[in-house]
This record gives C-alpha cells, structure tokens and sequence, in this order.
C-alpha cells in the first residue's frame, strides 16, 4: 500500500508559481515510478508526468517547459513544480505512485495509487 499527501497547492495569479509536494509515509518511494495527475472541473483525468527510480523524468506536451517533476528519495517526497502558470492550469493535482510510465504523459494515466489531492487556482 501507498498513502500519499498533496500540499502546497493554492490561489495564483497567471504567469506566477507553485510547488506541489507529495510525502509517502509507508511507501519506498525509490522503487516505483511517481508521477502527477489532475482533473478539472468537469474534465476527464489528465496526465501531467512521471518521474522513474533512476530520475528519469517527463511532462505531457502542454506543460513542458512549464512543469518539472523531481523527487527527494532521503525524504520520500515528490514534487511538481509549476512555473509560467494558465488558467488552464487550474485543477486538482494528484499525486500517484506504482504508475505505467508511458501512460502519464497522456489523457488516460494509470496508477495503482493517488493521494487525495490538491487544488491549484490560477486566476487573476
């Protein structure tokens, strides 16, 4: 089993940032594949990146150069920074963990666990 916390989300402004962290207090994070998920309101499930055991990592098309997942094994965290952020950011963010790695960059992630989630707002 994987339980998984989302912090850090919150109000910004267009243009402005955020950095969602995910903490695993059971889980050894270094043996599985991480990665982040979000839904809108009213919108299906969409992908946003993995990250491997090696730190190997990827973000869906639409948020590359925008969006960096990292991880702190030391600390079992996960973390999705957001920068250059759009209204069409704004979403739950979920954290998941034991995902299929070719599948979170896409409309259809996979994963065997997620946290509860966390909203981010970007509106002015």
């Amino acid at each position: 089993q994987a339980q998984l916390v989302e912090s850090g989300g919150g109000s910004v402004q267009p243009g402005g940032s955020l950095t969602l962290s995910c903490v695993d207090s059971e889980y050894p994070y270094s043996r599985y594949c991480m990665g982040w998920f979000r839904q809108a309101p009213g919108k299906e499930r969409e992908g946003v990146g993995w990250i491997d055991s090696a730190d190997r990592s990827d973000v869906a098309g639409s948020m590359r150069g925008r969006f960096t997942i990292s991880r702190d094994n030391t600390k079992n965290t996960l973390y999705l920074q957001m920068n250059n952020l759009k209204p069409e950011d704004t979403a739950m963010y979920y954290c998941a963990a034991d995902c299929a790695i070719a599948s979170m960059t896409t409309d259809h992630p996979v994963m065997d666990f997620w946290g509860k989630g966390i909203l981010v707002t970007v509106c002015s």
